[in-house]
């Protein structure tokens, strides 16, 4: 690969939209900061901005602090608009994160974190989970390491004739989702239709409700562990989607870099899943409105993509838990925003690609 050529190409794809990566990243630092703020504030219970200016100063030591305002106001803001904002921030960046380095990997922008399977193996841990009655720690837990296991599963199902093609490992993930979404459906078969019923249907369908502090320190520290990496390998996931032949022709060990990317996108989506349940569509349709943003230079497209999908997901839960009295599923929303969003993507891409 010609680094200096392939550098010149991204500069001028960047003069061609007029602004440079440096503008577009701190724009989307400004739109996630913007949605930050909405999320704490904005509810049934509105907190001012003078009051929210008060107690985040008073996090860091400065003035009165939670003090000088009313007691309900400073409750709200700590004990239930915080974790659910830092969970939202980061299942959402972590997702369309997730999403975009698949793409870059499976060199296929119609994929993402589902179709490795690990969404349905976190979701089927997490369903037995409420089944047998474990709490949030177990619950997490279960579903996290269901997850683990479906990549596993990939694993062997794709190196069945000794070597792992992109095409097997993508059979394998859809293999293995549909296996996980059967026993999903049997795990809520044997559930009491009265109780642990609707409590499973509703994590499913996604949701921010249960987002606790205790939940916050548990999440946050696993998707950054497995999300670092992933920024790690920026210019990895570059070379890697050039093709296997070239990148092996550029010295890069390409079955180790995938399965490490692999690893990380499921360490991220099982915490995602735990947690939240499913929220789909987010690691489709971000990772296509950072591209068409920056460029497909991965260098600046993973950070990109990870700022734009954490304010895309506080910006969905903030309807979710305002349109209406009751709180709707975020699977609901997400699909129902990002299937028309998609669409127009798709369009447009076809239509560019009959013009060239």
């Amino acid at each position: 690969m010609n680094a200096g050529a392939d550098d010149r190409a991204i500069k001028s794809t960047y003069e061609a939209r007029g602004f440079g990566p440096g503008a577009a990243i701190t724009g989307l630092v400004t739109l996630l900061l913007v949605a930050a703020v909405a999320s704490l504030s904005v509810g049934r219970y509105a907190v001012g901005l003078g009051d929210l200016s008060t107690i985040a100063l008073g996090w860091v030591g400065v003035g009165a602090g939670r003090e000088a305002v009313a007691e309900a106001s400073w409750r709200v803001v700590e004990l239930v608009r915080l974790p659910r904002m830092l969970i939202g921030a980061f299942v959402g960046g972590g997702l369309a994160l997730a999403g975009a380095a698949l793409q870059g990997v499976f060199r296929n922008p119609l994929v993402d974190p589902h179709v490795i399977g690990v969404s349905s193996g976190a979701a089927f841990g997490g369903a037995v989970a409420i089944l047998i009655g474990l709490g949030a720690i177990g619950l997490w837990s279960m579903a996290f390491f269901a997850g683990l296991a479906a990549l596993l599963l990939v694993l062997v199902m794709s190196r069945s004739a000794g070597t792992s093609s992109v095409l097997m490992l993508v059979l394998s993930g859809v293999v293995v989702a549909a296996l996980f979404s059967a026993l999903v459906s049997l795990t809520t078969y044997f559930a009491d239709p009265n109780d642990t019923l609707p409590a499973i249907v509703f994590w499913l369908m996604g949701s921010f409700a249960s987002a606790t502090p205790e939940r916050a320190i548990y999440m946050l520290p696993v998707v950054a562990l497995f999300a670092t990496p992933l920024l790690l390998m920026r210019f990895r996931i570059n070379v890697l989607s050039l093709g296997d032949e070239e990148a092996k022709a550029l010295g890069l060990k390409v079955e180790r870099t995938r399965w490490l990317a692999l690893c990380c996108v499921t360490g991220i989506t099982a915490a995602s899943v735990a947690n939240s349940g499913i929220i789909g569509w987010v690691g489709l349709v971000v990772p296509h409105l950072a591209r068409a943003l920056v460029g497909p230079d991965h260098r600046v497209l993973l950070p990109a993509a990870a700022l734009l999908g954490a304010s895309y997901m506080l910006l969905v839960d903030l309807m979710a838990r305002s349109l209406i009295a009751a709180e709707i599923p975020l699977g609901v929303l997400t699909a129902v925003v990002g299937a028309p969003v998609f669409l127009v993507l798709l369009h447009r891409t076809q239509r560019e690609a009959w013009r060239a």
